[in-house]
């Protein structure tokens, strides 16, 4: 393997996340080579270098990639100090490479959740200039008339400013509630839930169908699957990275 980022390396040896794995650096806790390393630019090669870190030594993992379908009712954490169930919990058994979910859902909103332990793909799908797509459909109290709609459409004022110009039309209505979907490139925390309130409709229940290209297909509450090859190399484009035709990867599924 070609020398890498010592921040990159830890994320893939299954340490912790990429921003948690920078935190570990600074606080000088991994060593290399029996040397304490702070300097965020390092870098190692896996095959010759030897990177410590809490007293045990670190091999780096095959890149892993798992879709699932979260439910409501779990965080999008690893770990809870509230004890509610988390998204790790609902991992397969054959999991054997640590993976970090790509952004969060709320508690009570469910849908499509990546997993993955490819810390170049998670940066470049998180970026705000990346663009990427998400997909909602949300759930809104009474009925919304069309011109609430053109409103989301061009974008509504928040507390964190105006969101951008976003796609949105009625699914179906009742008397009482209406399913609208949205279609996002933006990712501020609870925004849609927030959009809803600006044009004084509350969402009662929400539902990301898409994420980067990747929906739910089959798959039940709580499922999950690993993905293709195709569909990694596609999201891999859609973030701004190289092809894995030439790096290591899992293949199991």
């Amino acid at each position: 393997m070609a020398p890498m980022r010592l921040q990159r390396f830890l994320a893939q040896a299954g340490v912790a996340s990429r921003r948690h794995a920078e935190e570990l650096i600074t606080a000088g806790r991994v060593k290399v080579n029996g040397r304490v390393v702070t300097e965020l630019g390092t870098k190692v090669d896996p095959a010759v270098d030897k990177v410590v870190v809490g007293g045990r030594r670190l091999h780096s993992e095959d890149l892993s990639y798992l879709l699932m379908f979260k439910p409501r009712g779990v965080v999008t954490t690893l770990d809870d100090p509230e004890g509610r169930p988390t998204v790790k919990e609902l991992l397969p058994r054959n999991q054997t490479e640590r993976v970090f979910p790509v952004g969060r859902l709320d508690f009570n909103t469910e849908g499509v959740l990546l997993f993955t332990n490819d810390g170049d793909l998670m940066q470049g799908l998180l970026h705000p200039s990346h663009k990427v797509a998400k997909v909602y459909h949300a759930k809104l109290q009474g009925k919304v008339p069309l011109q609430k709609v053109e409103r989301l459409r061009r974008g509504v004022m928040l507390k964190t400013g105006r969101t951008k110009a976003a796609e949105a039309h009625v699914l179906g209505e009742t008397e009482a509630n209406t399913w609208i979907e949205l279609r996002l490139t933006e990712g501020r925390t609870h925004q849609v839930k927030e959009m809803g309130d600006a044009i004084g409709h509350c969402v009662l229940k929400l539902i990301r169908v898409s994420f980067a290209g990747l929906t739910l297909d089959e798959l039940r509450p709580g499922d999950s699957r690993p993905l293709t090859n195709t569909e990694v190399e596609e999201l891999r484009k859609l973030a701004g990275v190289g092809s894995l035709s030439k790096a290591k990867r899992s293949r199991r599924g």
